[in-house]
């Protein structure tokens, strides 16, 4: 296990990609929970905070199938760069304004608003790099390591800016990430990858390019399911931990660091689970732990929900940041796994669309509702629409594991129905 485990670390243009991010990823939460604190304090309303997340995830939702189609005709690396580059400007900016004293609420939506539309291009991009620097049998390790190593910095970035939030503020948070995007901007030139090798394909629009590629999407049954099973989540139960502000402020009041802990709990229990997904090294079986982990997370949001003290209910928000995670982390293997490499961007950017972008509309809907009817009843009838489709969609369990657990090797497959 320890070797499985290991071995993409021998890969140069792997340790560079991933010890470049670690430390972006970090001050990423650092700043993504800085953020939200901010934007509660600045309004204490969770309609605000799901404006606020919504900028910042509402555009994947729109131009991630560009994205995706950009990555397939371009050099997925170069535009990585050059999106990280452009997301250092934001997080200057935004560090800028708030030392300054100039950061009021429409401020912050707006350069919330820069990194949505920024981001979908370079997720799309991203998500066709990890293929490209490790061989093909490891790519199930690859995939879960790196995710491991995102959430590993969901717990260790909230638990800093726990700390650096009382001390120096937010804007510490915001100085922090600007210098982890720059040396993550580094890191991007030291990879040294060869363009793609790619079909050569007659000249055609990106519209006809997008549609290529939903069409791809919606004639695989080991690909469609799986992703409206986490569009699903993402939508109704995912967009907890943008309004966690507000269950932090307002259900337990137990402030910066009661967000802070029930954030660091959520990213250590994704952090375990993308560490087993990994360590199990195989893609036999994860059509079942998709569907575990989609119950987990229903029913680790209702102990959530449930919970009379913070120190419960970071608890739980452990559980749901792992079952969340087990779930997601399952369907990007299998999905990789079984791609062909000139579909690869646009499908991926369809993960990424649902994955950061379905979250927008959840959240937007649930900040709404919740000021009717409260954050707790507003997530406790999402629990419920959740376990009613669950149940609904397990006739389709055995279709999806004779088709996506075979990875390349599944001769027919799209013709199973």
């Amino acid at each position: 296990m320890a070797v499985s485990l290991t071995r993409v670390f021998t890969h140069r243009n792997y340790a560079w990609f991933v010890g470049g991010g670690g430390p972006a990823y970090v001050t990423s939460w650092m700043q993504r929970v800085a953020i939200g604190w901010l934007a509660w304090d600045l309004s204490h309303s969770p309609l605000m905070l799901g404006i606020v997340a919504a900028a910042d995830l509402a555009p994947m939702l729109v131009l991630s199938p560009f994205a995706g189609a950009l990555a397939d005709r371009k050099t997925p690396i170069n535009i990585v760069r050059r999106t990280e580059a452009l997301l250092f400007i934001q997080n200057t900016l935004l560090f800028a304004f708030m030392l300054a004293g100039w950061l009021n609420i429409t401020l912050l939506i707006l350069l919330s608003l820069w990194s949505g539309l920024v981001y979908p291009f370079h997720q799309a991009a991203r998500h066709s790099v990890v293929p490209a620097i490790v061989p093909r049998e490891e790519f199930a390790t690859a995939i879960a390591l790196d995710s491991a190593l995102f959430q590993v910095s969901r717990f260790i970035g909230p638990m800093i800016a726990a700390l650096v939030i009382p001390t120096f503020g937010v804007v510490g948070c915001f100085f922090a990430h600007a210098v982890g995007t720059a040396w993550y901007v580094f890191s991007l030139w030291r990879l040294d990858l060869p363009a793609p090798v790619r079909e050569k394909k007659p000249d055609r629009s990106m519209i006809a390019d997008v549609k290529e590629g939903l069409s791809f999407v919606a004639r695989d049954v080991g690909i469609w399911p799986l992703f409206a099973l986490l569009a699903l989540a993402s939508i109704l139960l995912r967009p907890i931990q943008d309004m966690l502000p507000g269950f932090a402020g307002q259900v337990f009041n137990a402030g910066a660091e009661g967000l802070a802990w029930m954030t660091s709990s959520m990213g250590i229990g994704a952090a375990i689970s993308a560490v087993w997904i990994a360590s199990r090294g195989k893609l036999k079986g994860l059509t079942i732990i998709v569907y575990a982990g989609f119950f987990g997370l229903i029913t680790s949001t209702v102990g959530f929900l449930l919970s009379p003290t913070v120190l419960i209910a970071t608890i739980f928000t452990g559980l749901t940041g792992f079952t969340l995670n087990t779930m997601s982390t399952s369907i990007q293997a299998l999905v990789q796994s079984s791609l062909p490499d000139n579909y690869r961007g646009r499908v991926m950017a369809l993960y990424g669309m649902i994955w950061r972008g379905a979250p927008a509309l959840g959240a937007f809907a649930a900040g709404y509702v919740a000021e009717k009817i409260g954050l707790r009843a507003t997530f406790e009838i999402a629990t419920g629409i959740c376990f009613v489709i669950l149940l609904a969609a397990l006739p389709l369990r055995s279709k999806i594991a004779f088709v996506a657990e075979r990875g390349r090797d599944r001769p027919g497959a799209r013709r199973f129905s």
